[in-house]
C-alpha cells in the first residue's frame, strides 16, 4: 500500500496573512512549506516581495524562496517541476507539505498541471524580451491581441512575463495560446486540501496599506534603489519596485511612488481574489480561525484514508 501524500494549500490575496497561518499549521504537523510566489523565488528582491524573514525561515523549512538569480527567466512549466521534485522529496519523510502562495497560475501548475508546450526557439525568446525593454508592454499588447484576443482579454496587461509567455506560443506555432491552456490534464496522485484566507476588503486593504509603510521603514526603497540599474529585466517588473523606478526617472515623487504602490497593491489583491473565487474546491476561512482551519484539514484527512 502507498504511503498517503497529503497536499494542504494554503492561499489567498496578498497581505491576508499566509505566512503567520502556514508557520503554525506547519509546526503542528510537522510539515515543510512550499512557497508558490512567483517573485519570492528571485534573489535580491527581499523586502517587496514579502519574504519570510530569516527568523521565520529558522522556525519551519520553506522551499523555493531566493534560490533564481534576477536575470534567469522562469516558467509556470519550469516552477512545476520543481515544485513537484521538492514535494516528493518532502512526502518521502512525512505524509503532508503545506504549499502557500498568491500565485494563482503556480498554484493550479502543483495542483492541477499545465499542458505541454512547445520548445520555444531562442530568437523568438530574445526578440520579445529586446521589444520589451525597448518599448515596453504596449506593442506586445497589441500584438497579443490580434493573435488571442481570448487571452488578451483575461491575462494582467500588467504583467510583462505572461504577456511574453503567451507571445513565444503564439509565434512559434502560429495558434492562440489558449488552445494550449485547454489541453487536456493529467491528473495528480496525491490528496489535495485548498484551503483559502480571506479578510472583509477593508480590513485587508488597510493592512496593505500598513504593509507597505513597514517595508519603508525596512527598505524597500534603499533596495530598490540598488536595483534600479537591472530595472529592464522582466522578473522587476513587479508592484513596489517599478513605482520606485519610475520615480528615480523623474515621472513623480517619493510620496506619490508610496501612495501607487499600496494603490496597485490593492487592485493586485482584488485580482488575486477575483482568480481564486472562480474554484469552489476552496474552503474559505479568516486567518484568525485557525481551530477551525484545523478541523477541516483533520476532516479531509479522515476523508482520504476512508476512501482509501
Amino acid at each position: 500500500m502507498n504511503n498517503p501524500k497529503h497536499l494542504i494549500v494554503i492561499l489567498g490575496p496578498t497581505a491576508v496573512g499566509k505566512t503567520a497561518s502556514c508557520i503554525t499549521l506547519a509546526q503542528q504537523l510537522q510539515a515543510e512549506i512550499v512557497s508558490a510566489d512567483a517573485r519570492q523565488c528571485y534573489q535580491k528582491m527581499n523586502i517587496g516581495t514579502a519574504k519570510p524573514t530569516p527568523e521565520e525561515q529558522a522556525t519551519v523549512p520553506h522551499h523555493l524562496i531566493d534560490f533564481l538569480p534576477l536575470e534567469k527567466p522562469y516558467s509556470a512549466g519550469a516552477y512545476q517541476q520543481d515544485a513537484l521534485n521538492t514535494l516528493s522529496n518532502l512526502w518521502e519523510k512525512r505524509p503532508y507539505a503545506i504549499l502557500t502562495g498568491g500565485s494563482g497560475l503556480y498554484i493550479d501548475a502543483v495542483c492541477h498541471g499545465l499542458p505541454p508546450m512547445p520548445t520555444i526557439p531562442p530568437a523568438i525568446q530574445a526578440s520579445l524580451y529586446e521589444t520589451y525593454q525597448e518599448k515596453g508592454l504596449s506593442p506586445l499588447l497589441q500584438e497579443l491581441q490580434q493573435k488571442d484576443p481570448a487571452y488578451y482579454a483575461k491575462v494582467d496587461q500588467q504583467n510583462p512575463k505572461r504577456i511574453i509567455r503567451a507571445l513565444e506560443i503564439c509565434r512559434t506555432t502560429s495558434l492562440p495560446f489558449t488552445l494550449f491552456r485547454k489541453q487536456k490534464i493529467v491528473p495528480r496522485h496525491f490528496n489535495i486540501i485548498k484551503i483559502g484566507l480571506q479578510r472583509p476588503r477593508e480590513e485587508l486593504y488597510e493592512r496593505i496599506n500598513q504593509r507597505v509603510n513597514t517595508m519603508m521603514t525596512q527598505g524597500l526603497w534603499e533596495e530598490a534603489t540598488n536595483l534600479y540599474p537591472q530595472r529592464d529585466l522582466p522578473s522587476l517588473a513587479t508592484i513596489g519596485y517599478q513605482e520606485i523606478f519610475d520615480c528615480l526617472d523623474g515621472k513623480h515623487d517619493q510620496a506619490q511612488a508610496i501612495t501607487l504602490i499600496k494603490q496597485h497593491t490593492r487592485h493586485y489583491a482584488k485580482r488575486q481574489e477575483t482568480w481564486f473565487k472562480k474554484d469552489p474546491s476552496i474552503q474559505w476561512f479568516h486567518p484568525q480561525s485557525l481551530h477551525k482551519i484545523k478541523e477541516y484539514i483533520q476532516t479531509q484527512f479522515n476523508s482520504f484514508c476512508k476512501e482509501s
